[in-house]
C-alpha cells in the first residue's frame, strides 16, 4: 500500500510538472504581450513565479515519494499548501480586477468602441494613474500599434497607392487598443482620411472630451483619451480571462495533488515508525492467543 501511493504521488508529480508549463507559458505570453501591445508589465510576474515554484515543488515530490524522504515530503506539503493558496489568490484576483467593462457596439462598425466610465476598480485607477498612464503610452508609441493598422489599394484611375476607404476600414474587426488609442470616438462625427487621420466638419461641436483630446500629430492620436486608457483594460481582461482558465484547471489538479501528497506522506511516516498496515496492523494490536 505504502508503496503504491509513493508510486502515484511520484508520477502524478511528474505530471504536475509537466502541466505547470502552461502555467509558466502563460505568464511569459502575457510579458510578450505587455512588452508589445498591452504594455502593463507587472501583471505577468506572479504567474511566472507560481509557475516556476510549481515545477520545484514536483520535483521535490516525486523525490520524495521516490526515496522516502519524509524531510522533503514535509517541506514539500508545506510549500504547496502556500502555492494552492497562492494561485487560488491569483485566479480570485484576476476574476476581480477584470469583472467590469466590455465594448460598445456601435451602428454600421464591425468593431467595438470602449469608454473608461464602464470600467471601475483597482486595476483602473491603477491604469488611470498619470504617471503609470505616461508609461503605458510611450510603450503604445514604441510598439507602434496605430501606424501598423495601415492598408492600400490601388486607385482604379490613376493605379497609385491609396488608404483603404472608410467603408472598408468600418468593417474592420479592430483590436481594443487600435480602435481606443488610434482614432477619435465615432460619436465625435469626424470624416475618416486613413486609418489615424481624420478630420473635423466645420461648425462641429463635441462634447466628448476624447474628442478634444484627439490629434492627427501621430505620436498624440488619441493615447490621451480615455477611450485608450479603456481599450488597454479590455485587452488585459481578454488575456487574463485566456489564462485564468489554465490557472482554474492545475488549480483542481494542484488540489488533488495536495491530497494524495498527504496519503503518501502518512504511509512513509509509517514504515519509518515499523508501523503495519491493514489486518497486520490489527492483529497487532490484538495479538491472537493462539500462535502456530
Amino acid at each position: 500500500m505504502m508503496r503504491g501511493s509513493n508510486t502515484l504521488i511520484g508520477a502524478v508529480n511528474f505530471v504536475t510538472f509537466l502541466i505547470s508549463i502552461p502555467i509558466l507559458g502563460g505568464g511569459i505570453w502575457l510579458s510578450a504581450k505587455a512588452n508589445s501591445t498591452d504594455c502593463l508589465r507587472f501583471l505577468q510576474w506572479p504567474l511566472i513565479i507560481i509557475g516556476i515554484a510549481i515545477m520545484v515543488i514536483s520535483l521535490m515530490g516525486f523525490a520524495g515519494a521516490c526515496y522516502r524522504l519524509t524531510w522533503l515530503l514535509r517541506i514539500y506539503l508545506f510549500v504547496m499548501f502556500f502555492v494552492v493558496v497562492a494561485l487560488l489568490g491569483f485566479v480570485v484576483f484576476a476574476y476581480a480586477v477584470t469583472d467590469h467593462g466590455h465594448g460598445q457596439v456601435v451602428m454600421d462598425r464591425a468593431f467595438l468602441e470602449y469608454q473608461l466610465s464602464d470600467y471601475s476598480g483597482w486595476l483602473k485607477d491603477r491604469v488611470s494613474d498619470p504617471g503609470y498612464w505616461a508609461k503605458i503610452r510611450t510603450c503604445l508609441r514604441d510598439s507602434r500599434v496605430c501606424p501598423k493598422m495601415a492598408r492600400y489599394g490601388r486607385d482604379s484611375t490613376t493605379g497609385l497607392l491609396v488608404p483603404e476607404p472608410a467603408v472598408l476600414f468600418s468593417q474592420r474587426h479592430l483590436s481594443p487598443i487600435e480602435s481606443g488609442c488610434c482614432k477619435p470616438p465615432t460619436s465625435c462625427g469626424y470624416t475618416y482620411v486613413n486609418e489615424t487621420y481624420w478630420t473635423a466638419q466645420p461648425g462641429t461641436v463635441v462634447n466628448d472630451n476624447d474628442c478634444i483630446m484627439w490629434s492627427n500629430e501621430q505620436h498624440s492620436l488619441c493615447y490621451q483619451c480615455g477611450s485608450c486608457k479603456a481599450g488597454v483594460l479590455a485587452s488585459i481582461r481578454h488575456n487574463w480571462r485566456k489564462v485564468s482558465v489554465i490557472n482554474i484547471v492545475v488549480l483542481v489538479i494542484l488540489v488533488i495533488v495536495y491530497v494524495i501528497g498527504c496519503a503518501a506522506f502518512r504511509n512513509t511516516k509509517r514504515i519509518d515508525n515499523d508501523e503495519p498496515f491493514g489486518e497486520n496492523r490489527m492483529s497487532k494490536a490484538r495479538p491472537s492467543r493462539f500462535q502456530f
